[in-house]
């Protein structure tokens, strides 16, 4: 099996549902297997601190699972245009396997969510690209080919799967953000899958 890892970080759900659709593409591809990693809250010193395996949902992401997959899915609710602290803490810690090339000329790909239309989702997308090209991965999108790319009056652009959160307290992704998740995680798949072969 080529394990591709879903790493995320969710405060109220909507990040971490688009992770489940994205690996829902990945395991429509024959060979593929999705590797659901979630990453800790950022703590102050005076807090106390978190356990070493979450209560519940996926478990915490590690560098070796950073090695060990064949391509990367990075998702993360925005925070004024940026990707929340608690991944942008995750990555920081990367430098080991920068230095060795780990993660080079593997496949990647973004997902965010956000509370309303323009609330920064291409500017989230972005700003996780970036360390992923400092690692020498290959950034993968979501082509115009793809209907509900097009007609798509919620989330989704070329540069990743997202999400509109509304005034939803619950996650409740649409048909079109649904479809343009797992196309990504199929699309990311497909590309480790080939470049395996």
């Amino acid at each position: 099996m080529t394990d591709i890892l879903v790493v995320f970080y969710s405060r109220k759900g909507s990040t971490a549902e688009l992770a489940r659709q994205i690996c829902r593409g990945i395991e429509s591809v024959g060979g593929a297997h999705a590797r659901l990693r979630t990453v800790p809250s950022v703590v102050t010193s005076i807090d106390q601190p978190l356990p070493p395996v979450p209560p519940e949902g996926p478990p915490y992401a590690t560098h070796e699972d950073l090695r060990e997959c064949a391509g990367l899915l990075l998702g993360s609710p925005t925070r004024f245009g940026n990707m929340a602290a608690p991944l942008k803490h995750f990555l920081d810690g990367t430098s080991a396997l920068w230095v060795s090339g780990a993660m080079a000329n593997k496949p990647a790909a973004v997902f965010t969510s956000t509370q309303t239309m323009h609330g920064g989702q291409e500017t989230t997308l972005l700003s996780m690209m970036l360390p992923l090209l400092h690692h020498g991965m290959y950034i993968v999108g979501l082509p115009y080919t793809e209907a509900a790319l097009n007609h798509t009056s919620t989330g989704g652009s070329p540069y990743g799967a997202s999400h509109v959160a509304g005034s939803e307290t619950q996650p409740r992704l649409s048909d079109d953000e649904k479809t343009l998740a797992q196309l990504l995680g199929r699309r990311v798949a497909e590309v480790a899958m080939k470049l395996r072969a």
